[in-house]
């Protein structure tokens, strides 16, 4: 079997994830060791591989996390008033 630089289908290189999250290539290790992406050491000598649909998955749980944080913001930033009325429709 020939000796190839190219990682196997369906997997990534951690350099490869680093530059498509724009993050360094320990913080990649640090994701998967923290299970928010699966990879496994493949080949000999062993080298890291990331699973490319753990990494689908996790750019949509950042995409999900950032849509619920841009909601509960405009929650916060909504005026009482605008919500509510003011105190004197409430006779307060």
């Amino acid at each position: 079997m020939p000796h190839s630089s190219q990682p196997a289908q369906g997997f990534l290189a951690p350099a490869q994830v680093a530059e498509l999250l724009s993050i360094e290539v320990d913080e990649v290790v640090e994701l998967v060791y923290e299970g928010r992406l699966r990879g496994s050491k493949l080949g000999a000598p062993a080298r890291w591989r990331i699973e490319e649909s753990s990494l689908s998955e996790y750019l949509d749980e950042q995409s999900e996390e950032a849509r619920r944080m841009a909601l509960w913001r405009q929650a916060n930033e909504a005026s009482f008033p605008e919500v509510w009325g003011t105190s004197r429709r409430h006779g307060i």
